[in-house]
């Protein structure tokens, strides 16, 4: 038995699964996102109390995630029209507007391919999961949350800032790890490269023991 039938659903650093669906948008598929970002996260149902704070959330960070190459799009298992129609209810009442596009995804399609669909919470409903997505069309990060908690889209743009610089500096990031802060150096791989960063880190890396170091970047 493979691995790949052991475990079902999206996996992290492997491709992210495919999709193409009708949006609010057009037609949008995994592929129009190539050589970018992407953030597809999903939502239980338009006109939802939650779903609502979190889709304003969404759109008041659209220009910082853009600035950083980052696209949004967004799904339930609504139609286009529910789609719209809430779209245009949030901008006449809370002055936000949508400007992602927002998947129908009503044959639950996309949300079964991305683990949306939970059983112990709904059979019918996509959780509030969502998925970080790299310019290579590699699943990146993914993080799920029950129905009746929304999300912080501070930490989801933070994790993006801590995938893209992890890439550029070839490090690892330590616990809430912000932008100015000191970064982890990957440990030694071999009891002889212990030794040598034991005696010498090099310029600006500092030694707490053999497995934990760090620099500025």
């Amino acid at each position: 038995m493979t691995e790949e039938t052991i475990i079902a659903g999206p996996q992290l650093n492997r491709p992210a699964p495919a999709f193409d669906a009708p949006t609010t948008h057009g037609q949008k598929s995994l592929g129009d996102y190539k050589g970018k970002w992407l953030i597809l996260f999903s939502h239980p149902a338009d006109f939802t109390p939650v779903c609502t704070t979190e889709f304003i959330g969404f759109a008041r960070k659209q220009d910082e995630f853009k600035a950083m190459g980052v696209e949004l799009i967004g799904l339930s298992i609504d139609s286009v029209h529910s789609h719209i129609a809430w779209a245009r209810n949030i901008k006449e009442k809370w002055n936000v507007e949508i400007k992602f596009p927002i998947i129908a995804d009503l044959n639950m399609k996309v949300a079964n391919a991305y683990g949306m669909i939970q059983p112990g919470a709904s059979d019918t409903a996509a959780v509030r999961a969502t998925f970080i997505i790299d310019p290579e069309g590699v699943l990146r990060a993914m993080v799920y949350y029950p129905m009746n908690a929304g999300r912080s889209v501070d930490e989801i743009h933070r994790l993006v800032v801590a995938l893209q610089t992890a890439d550029e500096h070839k490090c690892a990031m330590p616990e809430n790890w912000v932008p100015g802060e000191r970064v982890i150096v990957p440990p030694p791989a071999t009891d002889a490269a212990a030794d040598a960063r034991m005696a010498d880190a090099g310029e600006g890396v500092e030694v707490t023991d053999w497995y934990f170091a760090t620099r500025a970047i």
